[in-house]
């Protein structure tokens, strides 16, 4: 088996997905690029990837699916023959009222936001023969009321309460899980809120830190609890987030 690092990211074309992708190139990982939609989002991420000179399989692949979440898995197996980190970040959701809610928002954003972290756990660690590191990613919607983000917030607590379930089951593996969760991201995925402006404006006054929490402050935090220092953090969910959180 060869000795090259690999890194799994999902939703891995653009965001948060694609800065974690490029800071673990940097790292010296060869890198699995997942995408579910845009195939030129993703070679743009690939390009980038090999501009550092490092190896990129991109994979399309739904992961709330778990059949095709699989089928990514193999592939990187046939690729690679390991996997040493696995970044469950591809997101998704419905944002309504709960009285608008229907059962397939529910099964949508559940599948892809926190199905997909723990059937992807049991694939990557498969892979991992000498231990790895997995990371989940959620928000401030999983422990506090935000509007129109019952499905997500909900999915998100899943996620947190996945992390230190993995986090104990999987450490007998040397696997070590933990998750980064972040504050309002001004990223593509907050279009598609409608009071995406109250947020903002909300993060720019409100965090005590004195500014917004961008991209890079997450991605630090992630890169940190992906190495050798956070060793003995296990289960545990980091909010990224300013202070934020801490105020009424």
């Amino acid at each position: 088996m060869s000795e090259q690092k690999v890194a799994l990211v999902t939703g891995s074309s653009r965001g948060l997905g694609k800065a974690l992708a490029i800071a673990l190139a940097k790292e010296g990982y060869d890198i699995v690029v997942n995408y579910a939609r845009s195939r030129s989002a993703a070679e743009d991420t690939v390009k980038e990837i090999e501009a550092l000179g490092r190896k990129a399989l991109m994979v399309k692949a739904n992961v709330g699916d778990v059949d095709k979440l699989r089928a990514m898995f193999m592939q990187v197996k046939e690729e690679f023959g390991r996997l040493d980190v696995f970044v469950s970040n591809a997101a998704s959701g419905v944002i309504r009222p709960i009285m608008e809610l229907e059962e397939t928002h529910w099964d949508w954003t559940m599948n892809i936001n926190a199905k997909a972290m723990l059937f992807g756990a049991q694939e990557a660690a498969k892979l991992m023969d000498k231990g790895g590191k997995i990371v989940g990613v959620s928000s401030l919607g999983s422990i506090r009321y935000l509007e129109n983000y019952t499905t997500v917030g909900v999915s998100k607590a899943a996620i947190e309460a996945l992390t230190r379930y993995l986090a104990v089951e999987l450490a007998p593996l040397g696997i070590a899980v933990n998750t980064v969760s972040g504050g309002a991201l001004d990223t593509e995925a907050l279009k598609h809120f409608s009071n995406r402006e109250e947020l903002l404006e909300d993060a720019r006054k409100n965090t005590p830190a004195g500014r917004m929490v961008e991209v890079e402050d997450m991605v630090k935090t992630a890169l940190f609890l992906l190495s050798d220092s956070a060793d003995m953090i296990r289960g545990q969910t980091i909010i990224v987030d300013g202070g934020r959180s801490v105020l009424l």
